[in-house]
């Protein structure tokens, strides 16, 4: 992102600079730990997916009692990063990565053309929480938590998660539970004011240190770099200086914890750009919020890390981030796609304590297959979805 007037924020450096650190350090990190489990009734925060997906997911991510609105985006965000033109090295395809087996049982027609197609996004949206809402009534008699059961044989099969009485104990399926609730925080509205991290003011002493470096795209402050860093390397290594391990590029560190608005921001907090307000994925810039209206950030080529103002006009909000959001984002790969746990009707992987999946019934099979072997329930009835289809696009690195 281009930056100008950085003579206006430099100026304001010591106004800034002065007093913020108090302010950061009473909050408590309160958003770490055991994500907590999302209602029914639960929507999404403003722009966290594309806007032409937000209306199906908020429909669809009421299908059932154990799913919701902020559980369907993660899941989605989780298996293709909103692109519905996803396809990974198996043959899984569109934006929720279905293979075609599974597909043939659960292929849903979201846009009612009378097509069932996993390339439309709208059709993968209403498939996902059909598939999802399906393997919830199969395991709907195991006790424990309803949603981490759902999401374990989504990942395992539910003839796992029958056999062990709730989610097994596979450590990629455990791994899998775990991520997706704790993303689906960072997609869910806010109910009350997000409180302030306590590692914030360590990334800002880490940035502050960095001030008058020349910005190098794509550099991460490596010795061969010259200690140099792009926007989103310099927010990664700030808060690595802290223990919190943040993604590379700046539209996945959007995800990695809840929103607070313009008016509810505190030093610390992660502050965004995007050319497109109403879709995340063309996020561009990112820098670390220190209060008064300004920001330390890398600019672009040829400018310094520097402070400057937030309210420009492409702004897209902020994200406060949280351990356990951050920690659970997906990878990606070197041309910018989604490394996803699992996708629908792939095989499980085994227990990390087995050198290989086990072949019975109850192992960690295709979740397809295991649903077909748990019941011939009835599929649930769906009310079909419209609005328009949206497209993807891969982020920039930056």
């Amino acid at each position: 992102m281009v930056l100008r007037k950085g003579a206006t924020a430099a100026a304001a450096a010591g106004v800034v600079a002065v007093g913020f650190i108090g302010l950061v350090t009473f909050g408590t990190y309160a958003a770490s730990g055991t994500p907590q489990r999302q209602g029914n009734a639960a929507g999404l925060s403003p722009g966290t997916v594309p806007a032409a997906y937000q209306g199906p997911i908020e429909q669809w991510g009421r299908l059932c009692p154990d799913l919701s609105p902020p559980l369907l985006a993660a899941q989605l965000y989780q298996e293709s990063g909103f692109d519905p033109r996803a396809r990974s090295g198996v043959g899984a395809e569109g934006l929720a990565q279905f293979m075609p087996g599974t597909w043939a049982a659960y292929g849903t027609d979201g846009n009612n053309d009378g097509r069932k197609d996993p390339w439309e996004p709208l059709d993968a949206i209403a498939s996902a929480a059909t598939f999802d809402c399906a393997l919830a009534s199969f395991v709907a008699k195991v006790p424990g938590d309803r949603q981490s059961n759902m999401l374990a044989a989504y990942n395992a099969g539910p003839g796992a998660v029958t056999k062990y009485q709730g989610v097994p104990p596979y450590r990629e399926t455990q791994g899998y539970v775990r991520n997706i609730l704790a993303t689906s925080r960072s997609f869910a509205a806010p109910v009350a004011s997000v409180e302030v991290s306590a590692q914030s003011a360590g990334a800002i002493y880490f940035a502050q240190g960095k001030l008058g470096t020349p910005y190098l795209w794509g550099g991460d402050g490596l010795a061969w770099q010259n200690g140099r860093f792009d926007c989103s390397g310099l927010t990664k290594a700030a808060f690595e200086s802290v223990g919190i391990v943040l993604p590379r590029v700046a539209n996945d560190q959007w995800y990695a914890g809840p929103h607070p608005s313009r008016d509810q921001l505190r030093p610390g907090d992660l502050v965004f750009w995007a050319t497109d307000l109403t879709d995340p994925r063309s996020i561009h810039h990112v820098g670390i919020y220190v209060g008064g209206g300004y920001m330390i950030n890398a600019p672009h080529t040829g400018a310094v890390i520097r402070y400057d103002k937030i309210d420009t006009k492409e702004y897209i909000g902020a994200t406060r981030v949280t351990s356990d959001a951050a920690q659970a984002l997906p990878n990606r790969n070197a041309d910018g796609g989604v490394i996803a746990p699992s996708r629908p009707g792939d095989p499980a992987p085994a227990p990390a304590s087995a050198p290989s999946a086990p072949t019975s019934p109850t192992g960690p099979t295709s979740p397809a297959a295991q649903a077909a072997q748990a019941a011939p329930a009835a599929r649930p009835t769906a009310v079909a979805a419209t609005g328009p289809a949206g497209s993807g696009q891969t982020p920039a690195k930056n």
